[in-house]
């Protein structure tokens, strides 16, 4: 291989390292509290659906870690799908838990708070952070 073929190799590898490294840094860790006390302890790991899109779906985890848990944390599992908006001041999620349905919009302050809303069950106060929102093109 010639030093002229040689270097357009190098290129192009370094480029789509470059693309890889771009398109996994757009995932997102979420977390957060629900409940009066904070005793549900949410977690989800998030990919985005379309590329440049702010809508991101993935598998979550809730754990009650309060107090009075008698036997062990309780864990409910699910999948969540949440979307940005522009200006990433809202976020809006629909989420599945243990096969119930739940909606989730919060407004961006230190955390986005708001309310989990799940089908015939009380609301639940649930406030989220994002971990990797700020890399994110706007």
């Amino acid at each position: 291989m010639g030093r002229r073929n040689m270097r357009t190799t190098i290129i192009m590898l370094v480029s789509l390292g470059g693309l890889a490294t771009e398109a996994g840094a757009q995932s997102l860790e979420v977390f957060g509290y629900a409940g009066v006390l904070g005793e549900w302890e949410l977690t989800a790991a998030v990919e985005p659906t379309h590329p440049g899109d702010n809508t991101f779906a993935g598998p979550l985890t809730m754990t009650h870690v309060g107090i009075c848990t008698q036997t062990g944390p309780e864990e409910k599992r699910g999948k969540i799908t949440l979307e940005l908006s522009t200006s990433r001041a809202q976020l809006d999620a629909a989420l599945t838990v243990d096969n119930l349905p739940c909606t989730f919009s919060g407004k961006l302050a230190e955390a986005y708070s708001g309310n989990l809303i799940c089908q015939d069950r009380p609301q639940l106060p649930l406030r989220v952070w994002l971990k990797g929102a700020s890399a994110l093109p706007r």
